[in-house]
Parts: structure tokens; sequence; C-alpha cells
């Protein structure tokens, strides 16, 4: 196992297949990328709502990579283990004109600058009023290159990964994605100190280590997966499964249907039972709904209720 680390410099505003690895890796290994914010560093601890009038929005949501893990195939998952998460005593939370759940009824720019508590673990929204939000700090941005040529947005989430802004994804989870090119090609970026399921985030920059390691017994992986320590809100030992579409009924039958597939894969029931189990037992979590036109819908299954799957 090595140790390894990308500047903040090795940023890229698109997932593409053709753009040259920055970094090349042993399956295993463990990489330090230091992020930059959402915006790219347009927005600093000092600024206003007026520094939102001026800024670029074609520079946002940058990630860091691409890394290229020796051995990984089409049709393998790559393992993504959180490690470590360090981020500075700052972070912003912006509305922007045009963009989010309710943009029509927010038409004007707004800004919050947060300070980061870090050793009592939360922010202050409003500490007259003893407003605040715990801090959960995790990448809002993970994935691989799709097997499509071109250039794809960093803003939506595929299923792939990229934006997909799921707060139980955080140091202790894994995430596996599905491999469609040679060496994965992996990238990471907005850090988060905070967000809701759903929502936009405490936006921070972010130094994120990670173990990337491939896996050739996960065939079923067409879409993120992921298994938690904890479900933030609610504590215990989860494994998830997601959908990611443009209509959210859709992302929701995705979810479901791949959790289906694991839970064969995994533990030997067949479709009926596992389809039973999911209903009584999962919960369906919207996971990101602002990022359009994609949705990420999870289907989040506690461990408590399964027993020993067949490759234990």
């Amino acid at each position: 196992m090595s140790i390894h680390s990308l500047r903040r410099e090795c940023a890229n505003l698109a997932w593409d297949n053709s753009i040259p690895p920055a970094l090349h890796v042993k399956s295993g290994d463990e990489i330090t990328f230091d992020c930059p914010d959402a915006s790219n560093g347009q927005l600093t601890a000092d600024s206003t709502v007026e520094t939102l009038k001026t800024i670029n929005m074609t520079g946002f949501n940058p990630v860091n990579g691409p890394v290229f893990v020796n051995g990984a195939q089409p049709g393998d998952t790559l393992q993504v283990d959180v490690l470590r998460i360090e981020n500075p005593e700052w972070g912003w939370t912006g509305l922007f004109p045009g963009f989010g759940l309710l943009a029509d009824e927010f038409p004007e720019p707004g800004l919050k600058i947060w300070k980061l508590e870090h050793a009592g673990g939360f922010a202050w929204f409003d500490e007259k009023k003893g407003i605040k939000v715990p801090l959960r700090p995790f990448a809002g941005e993970m994935g691989v290159a799709q097997k499509k040529k071109g250039a794809f947005s960093t803003i939506p989430p595929y299923h792939t990964g990229g934006n997909i802004d799921t707060k139980h994804i955080t140091v202790g989870s894994t995430l596996f994605l599905p491999v469609e090119v040679e060496g994965a090609l992996f990238s990471i970026g907005d850090g988060h100190a905070a967000q809701g399921d759903g929502g936009s985030a405490i936006e921070t920059p972010m130094k994120v280590t990670v173990r990337l390691s491939v896996r050739k017994d996960k065939p079923y992986t067409k879409t993120p997966h992921f298994s938690t320590v904890t479900a933030a809100d609610t504590p215990g030992e989860y494994y998830c499964t997601t959908g990611i579409d443009s209509d959210v009924r859709e992302a929701m039958r995705s979810a479901v249907r791949n959790m289906i597939t694991f839970l064969v894969a995994e533990y030997g029931l067949d479709r009926v039972e596992a389809y039973i189990l999911c209903s009584v037992a999962g919960d369906l979590r919207m996971h990101e709904v602002v990022d359009m036109p994609n949705y990420v819908i999870g289907m989040m299954m506690p461990k408590s209720v399964l027993g020993p799957s067949n490759k234990e």
C-alpha cells in the first residue's frame, strides 16, 4: 500500500474519459486530495452577498483528478473508503438566482458565511437564538469517468457518481462505483461541512483522504452504492443502493430495483423475497434534489435486519 497526494491545481470542470490521469496508483493505495470549495476559490470567509453578483458560475464544482487505478477494468467496481477529512474554520451557503428547488420563489441572491466550531462539532446559524448545525463533513463530488466520449458537466449526478451530494458518505463510510473505462479515472471534490438530505450545503475547501480498491466480485454495481456506519440521524449500519434519473419516480424505482439485485446476489434471496424485505425494512431517502437535471434517491437497508452474506 502506497500513500499519494494530489494538489489543488489538479482540478477539472468536467467528467471526460479523455482527460489524462493526474496520478496512477495501485489498488489499495491511499490518496489525499486538496480540494477547492464549490466556487473554485471565488468565495472566501470575507465575501458578502455583493460578491455573488459578479461571480463566474461556469467555474463552479471543480473535481480533483482523475486518478488511474491499475487493474480496474470495465465491469469492475471501484471501492472508495473515506479515511480522513480536514477543512478550515469557515464555510458558505449561497442562494443563486435560477438555481435550487425553490428558485422561482427566491429570485434574489443570498449568502451566509459560517464559522465552523470543529472542537464542538457544530456551526452557529444564530448564536443569540441558540440555532446551530452539527458538522458532518463529506465530499459532495465523487465519481469515475463514463464510457461515453465527451465532456459531462460536474453539476449533476450520474450513474457513475459525480455530484451525488450524499451526506452519509463521510469518514468511516465506503462508496462503490461502477467502472466503465480502464483505470476507472476517479475524481473527487465539492467539500461540505454539513448538509441535509436533498438540500444545499455548508460549502468549504477540504482535504480528503480515501483508499481506492478494485473489486471484481460486485458486478451488479450499476449506480453508486455505499455502506455507512451510521445514517447521520439514525444510528446503526446501513447498505444503500441508489437510483439516479431526471424523473424522481424512476429514480426511486431504480433504487429499489438495485437493492433487490444486491439482496439476491449477496444474501441468496429470490426477487420476491427481496422485494418484500425492501418494502418493510428499507428506507427511501432523497439524497440530492437540487443539481438538475438528475435526482439521487437512496434505498437504505439496515444491516441489523440481515444475516451473514453469501461471501462471509
